[in-house]
Formats: C-alpha cells, structure tokens, sequence
C-alpha cells in the first residue's frame, strides 16, 4: 500500500429466509459456543470475558482449507436482534474485520436474516484480498444455510447424539496427551486407523485427513480440522463426514485424577442428517437404529484409542 493512501476495504451483504421465529434465530447467533455444532467452517469457539451484552470471543475455523485462529468483540441485542462483531486480533492475510448480523421478521411469523461483513487485506495486497473475498463468499453462505437447517430443525432433539467414553490411565498426563496429538503415528499405533495425512502449519493448529475401519468392516475416509491445547484437551470438527452425519463435533479431554492418574474422556457430538434417513446412506435404518449405530461405531473407534493411549502412557511411566 502506497504511504497516505486508504486500504481498500470490501462491503458485502449476504442475506436468506429462515422458517422460524426471529428470536429463535437470534439466540442461535448470540450463542457462539454453540456455532461449532451448527456451523460447518467453526471448530470450536470460547467466550473470553463479557457477558450477554458484550463479549470477547477466540474462534478456530476453517478458511480456504486452512485452520485460523482470531479474537473477536461483539456487541449483543437481543431487542434488534442485531450482533455487532470486530476482529481485535484479526489473522493474516486479514488487517481488518468486522460486521453485523441482522435478524428481522420475515413473512409468516419466519426471519430475514442479513450478514454483512467490512474487511482489508494486509498490506492493501489485492491477491490476499482476493483470497478473504473467496473466504467470506464461502463461509456466508455455509453459515446462513447452517444457520437455517439449525433454527428450522432446533426441535428435532432426536437428530442430535452426545455421548462420552473414558479411561483412568496410571501414567503421565503428558505421554497421554501425546498419544492423540501425535495422529500421524495412529496408522501404526491403532488397528481401525489405516491411513492419516497430517498438516500443522502453525503449532496446535491441525489438519487431518484419516481413512479408518468400523467393526462391521465397512471402510471411512474423514477429514477434521484440530485444535490442540497441550497438556488439555484436543477439539475437533470433521469437515468430511460419513454421508449420514451432518456435523460431528469432538474433543479429547485430558484431567489429572489424583495419585499420578488421569482421566482421558473422548466426547462425541454428532447432529444426524434428516434427508439421508430416506436413502442408501441409512441403509434401510429407522432413526433409532441409526443413532445406535453411530453411538456404536465412533464409540468402539473412540474406546480402541483410549486403551491404546492408557497402554502408552502406562509404559512409558513403567520404563522410566
């Protein structure tokens, strides 16, 4: 950017019709520890300080095929259902970002929602701005269709599966946070894993693409985006799932249990696609037997992992 001259700054607005009510909406908006559930670019959302009127958030989502990381600050109210957001510590190639979701009523008694974004590029580069046009275009419109599938489907509590399995491991903490942060190492380590490709641009920050075994022997290739806080947990969101699953959300949680244990939980949420019920992908199951299905399938992938990872830290503790 030449010295005294503006950055070029792009305004866009992207906007649907939503079948439920603008309150419905909005608390579906406000609420961002909920977006990595309903919003298929965000792997996972923290609110850092503020409360239901202001609030400063961190959120990891996925942009270009890459996982970024930025701090936002939003401005909440619910009477004009209106969020007002800014990056306070945007991420390269982005120098300013910020916008405004607006919830209005739409016609009979559903909502008209508007996105509207205001961004430059570091450095006023027209090829970074170019990359964070390619961005916003593709993230609006997954969000708004997200955003819609999510208030127009918020009854069906059946179509959303949370479920928890864990291991008490006598070893070190750390050796057991290793296990699962090291998943390029899983195709030697665990039997159902036959394939992984891994990308950590930036430490903590993982892209994973996996191929794996059920117990049925049926064979699945998914791709999940990781954040990993060492020594804590390891949140992730499968960006390629098995066609049954609209989103499948998860996290390895990893909590000193006294007398040098600890306790690593591996959580599951997992929202069912209601159009794939009818076809192949079902495979001739009612929702009920799909949902057991999935509780069995990623609860036996995640339970051969846990024991790998208790075998693993126990005898690193047993060699040292």
């Amino acid at each position: 950017m030449r010295q005294g001259t503006a950055p070029t700054t792009r305004h866009t607005e992207h906007a649907t019709r939503i079948g439920a009510p603008p309150d419905a909406v909005y608390r579906i908006v406000a609420d961002v520890t909920s977006w990595p559930v309903h919003f298929p670019p965000t792997v996972h959302a923290v609110r850092l300080s503020g409360d239901d009127r202001a609030e400063r958030i961190r959120i990891w989502a996925l942009a270009n095929g890459a996982l970024r990381t930025w701090v936002s600050e939003r401005a909440l109210d619910p009477g004009a259902r209106t969020v007002a957001f800014a990056q306070a510590e945007p991420s390269a190639p982005v120098a300013a970002m910020h916008g405004t979701w607006r919830i209005e009523p739409g016609e009979d008694g559903g909502s008209h929602v508007v996105l509207v974004h205001d961004y430059s590029a570091v450095d006023d580069d027209p090829d970074a701005l170019a990359l964070i046009d390619g961005a916003v275009e593709a993230n609006s419109g997954k969000e708004l269709d997200a955003l819609r599938h999510a208030a127009e489907t918020g009854a069906a509590a059946d179509l959303t599966l949370e479920f928890s399995d864990g291991e008490l491991v006598h070893g070190p903490l750390q050796a057991a946070y290793d296990f699962v942060n090291e998943c390029d190492r899983w195709p030697e380590r665990l039997p159902h894993v036959a394939r992984v490709a891994l990308t950590e641009d930036e430490p903590g920050l993982q892209f994973m693409e996996m191929d794996t075994r059920s117990p049925d022997g049926s064979a699945h290739t998914t791709a999940s985006g990781r954040v990993c806080v060492p020594g804590e947990r390891i949140v992730y969101k499968q960006t390629t799932t098995p066609p049954v699953m609209r989103t499948h959300n998860g996290e390895w949680l990893f909590e000193p249990a006294g007398d040098g244990a600890v306790r690593v939980t591996s959580r599951h949420t997992v929202v069912i696609d209601p159009g794939a019920l009818e076809g192949p992908a079902a495979g001739g199951m009612d929702l009920p037997a799909v949902r057991r299905k999935i509780r069995e399938t990623l609860g036996a992938n995640s339970r051969a992992t846990l024991r790998a990872a208790k075998r693993y830290a126990e005898n690193e503790r047993s060699e040292k």
